[in-house]
């Protein structure tokens, strides 16, 4: 697991394919919470977990490609489930 202290408020997160997956909004817990206005938010606030963080230098590199992650990340409401 990545040192969430290195992630920082609107740093880019990115698949492992560079595609953009959106910005953090902050570390939550085991989870980073994206803000929910890029495009990919689609309005809500999205959570994934830190297990899928390869490297944070500039921005959050994740170990699975944008589509995946997009396909596996929770939504604000099954979130607080």
């Amino acid at each position: 697991m990545t040192d969430a202290s290195n992630i920082r408020e609107h740093m880019k997160v990115v698949g492992s394919c560079g595609n953009a997956v959106g910005t953090v909004d902050h570390v939550d817990g085991n989870s980073i919470k994206l803000t929910k206005n890029d495009p990919q938010a689609g309005g809500r606030h999205h959570f994934i977990p830190l297990s899928w963080v390869a490297s944070v230098g500039t921005e959050v590199k994740l170990n699975k490609n944008h589509m995946d992650a997009m396909k596996e990340w929770k939504t604000e409401a099954t979130a607080a489930m």
